[in-house]
């Protein structure tokens, strides 16, 4: 009789026997990042499920195209949908997932694996995150009807996901900022602003009874009874924005869920489309998207500025990393007129968890000056920005922008 095969990737190392050799244990950690090629000086042979990471990570990062004898890594998921789904189901069986993803955006960029994404079976097998909808927003036009409807399962599920993260937060906090900024003079006791009250009525002070009389009540608007802010997102498409488009998309349908605020979402390249009338649905705004292709921010500013019905109380974001392709003295010209009438102008150089990307750095200098000051920004630190232009007050610029 012959003993059943077991699969030595399956087998657990032993954490106690790990604590007790941990010169052994850096050991095999080091093997690992090394990769195992002949100079990597440690001496160190893996088995089981140590191998299996190795292959892995092996297929991807290795150094040849073709299998090398020994411990030597070697490269290439092959060109078949099979060799990668296999490899796609083994980095989640042995990575976190934000490992996951990270592997995934490389192998994509590494090993020009975007076509095959283009299958049904592959989207099924991918971990779904903000930078594979950028990749498939990338392929929409080329992607076959069959695996479109794969596609926007994966994008709805992301975008549920951010919403879900994303969506109570910004609403509190801009309903804060709304009511903030909707002062009035004779407010509801429940609507009575009563620290700006105080300030104002310190003159009325009564030393005898140590109290001070009101004469004067100050409170805050009901922002939900009416539109009070207009906002409108005009969003580069480029190919380096990705990130950005999809963050924004998600806060653009958060925003237009609010009644009072008007949103309206401005996407562009050298041409511009409104996708306003999409925002009840992010998916179907990013599908409406095309990333990549040129830049004309002059174009796309003057559209939003023909929109502007109420300038003092709009807010204009725009997300672009500055490379102008069209006029750029109107460019700055229109953005300081917008501003002259009342507008708020944000301009944020990306809006994503990376930090900013290559961007125009004289065009950022030239909005700065305008009191247009250019900086990436965060999801999490998005509301905050939002809240700020909506009160009128200095923008939350993160440190390292």
């Amino acid at each position: 009789m012959t003993q059943e095969a077991r699969d030595p990737a399956q087998e657990p190392r032993d954490p106690a026997q790990e604590l007790l050799d941990p010169a052994r244990e850096r050991l095999r950690r080091w093997r690992l990042v090394l990769g195992g090629d002949a100079a990597d000086g440690t001496g160190c042979a893996l088995s089981g499920r140590d191998a299996a990471m190795d292959g892995a990570l092996a297929a991807l990062y290795g150094k040849g195209d073709k299998p090398q004898a020994g411990r030597d890594r070697s490269a290439g998921l092959g060109a078949s949908a099979p060799s990668v789904a296999r490899w796609l189901g083994d980095i989640r069986t042995y990575f976190p997932s934000s490992v996951v993803q990270v592997m995934q955006r490389d192998a994509i960029d590494r090993l020009g694996l975007a076509t095959l994404l283009l299958e049904p079976e592959m989207l099924e097998a991918v971990e779904a995150d903000v930078h594979l909808v950028g990749t498939l927003l990338s392929l929409n036009k080329a992607m076959p009807e069959t695996t479109k409807e794969t596609a926007r399962a994966v994008v709805r599920k992301v975008v549920e996901d951010l919403e879900k993260r994303l969506a109570t937060r910004t609403r509190a906090t801009l309903t804060g900022a709304l009511d903030r900024s909707a002062r009035i003079t004779r407010p509801r006791h429940h609507d009575i602003d009563w620290n700006r009250t105080i300030a104002a009525n310190l003159k009325h002070y009564l030393p005898e009874y140590r109290t001070i009389v009101p004469e004067r009540l100050i409170g805050y608007g009901r922002a939900s009874q009416s539109v009070k802010k207009e906002v409108v997102l005009c969003i580069d498409q480029s190919g380096s924005m990705a990130a950005s488009v999809v963050y924004a998309s998600v806060f653009g349908a958060v925003l237009a869920s609010m009644r009072s605020i008007s949103t309206r979402l401005v996407v562009f390249d050298t041409a511009v489309v409104d996708l306003t009338d999409q925002l009840d649905d992010p998916v179907d705004v990013l599908f409406g998207t095309q990333l990549g292709g040129g830049t004309d921010i002059n174009r796309a500013l003057a559209y939003c500025q023909s929109q502007i019905t109420r300038p003092a109380e709009t807010v204009v974001v725009l997300i672009s990393d500055l490379y102008e392709g069209g006029i750029r003295d109107e460019m700055l010209k229109r953005v300081a007129a917008m501003k002259a009438s009342g507008v708020q102008f944000v301009t944020l150089l990306a809006l994503s968890d990376e930090g900013a990307p290559a961007y125009d750095r004289e065009h950022a200098a030239a909005l700065a000056a305008l009191g247009a000051p250019a900086f990436a920004c965060t999801p999490d630190l998005f509301p905050e920005v939002m809240a700020a232009a909506i009160e009128k007050r200095p923008l939350p610029i993160p440190d390292t922008a």
